[in-house]
């Protein structure tokens, strides 16, 4: 019996060792630039409360994107559409459209993010977060079918008049 509960033990902290085995970190991620999108956007309306917040939709009207990999223009006809939470300080985004590229290839995009709005107890902004996550849709049979098969992150920055710009990065 004795035999029986020492084997038992000696299997259970050969378990629990090697259960702690350390498994090495993946590399971190690297980035490349791909473009800069400057989109014109028309006036915001909203559709007001709904069970899941406030829904707010922003025309995009239109606009240019260029980089190293491709340049072109955004198209008019899209929206971003915005779920404002209860408390105003968070924002779920979602634009769709299209750009077409300067050789004429319509590319789907559907760019998906957050934006938060932290506010101190005296209504000041402690801190700002905006980022987003665009997948691409171009055809299989063009140059830029790559824009399908990876995984892009993107930045705003707000000195665009009656509009946005979005760098994006493509996560090697």
């Amino acid at each position: 019996m004795k035999k029986l509960f020492l084997c038992l033990i000696v299997s259970i902290l050969s378990y629990t060792v090697s259960a702690q085995k350390v498994i090495p970190r993946a590399e971190i991620p690297k980035m490349t630039f791909v473009m800069q999108l400057n989109v014109t956007v028309g006036p915001a309306y909203s559709i007001g409360d709904t069970p899941l917040g406030r829904r707010q939709i922003i025309p995009i009207t239109g606009g240019t994107f260029d980089g190293p990999f491709l340049r072109g223009t955004v198209l008019s006809g899209g929206a971003d559409y915005q779920l404002l939470s209860a408390d105003g300080k968070r924002t779920e985004l979602e634009a769709v459209y299209s750009i077409r590229t300067d050789d004429g290839v319509y590319i789907h995009v559907r760019n998906r993010g957050i934006m938060v709005d932290g506010k101190d107890e005296s209504g000041g902004s402690s801190s700002f977060y905006f980022k987003a996550a665009p997948r691409f849709e171009a055809p299989a049979d063009s140059e830029y079918a790559w824009l399908n098969n990876a995984i892009f992150v993107c930045s705003p920055s707000f000195g665009l008049k009656n509009g946005i710009t979005l760098d994006v990065w493509k996560v090697e």
